[in-house]
């Protein structure tokens, strides 16, 4: 089963947040991992939304999705997206 690993973001420090988007890919690619969202427009159409951003990251089932946030290679550039921006992060199982 597909699993998706969803991040609600506020950015406030943008040269820190550039520096994590060219190091993310290569690590994603490892793992079968592709954006299906990236920080695109959105409407926010019930609630109250405190994001600026959204990133929807598809994989191919949840454990390489689990693989890649504990690999060594995202675990290294994790401090970069943690300290320039606030987040909520989620892995969930997408419906096939």
């Amino acid at each position: 089963m597909r699993a998706l690993f969803i991040v609600l973001e506020r950015i406030h420090d943008p040269a820190g947040f550039d520096e994590y988007l060219n190091l993310v890919m290569p690590t994603l690619a490892t793992f079968g991992g592709k954006f299906l969202v990236r920080g695109g427009r959105f409407t926010v159409v019930e609630g109250n939304w405190p994001h600026e951003r959204v990133a929807i990251v598809e994989f191919p089932s949840r454990a390489e999705a689990e693989a890649w946030y504990a690999s060594p290679a995202y675990q290294a550039i994790l401090p970069l997206r943690l300290k320039s921006m606030t987040s909520s992060a989620v892995m969930v199982d997408a419906v096939d």
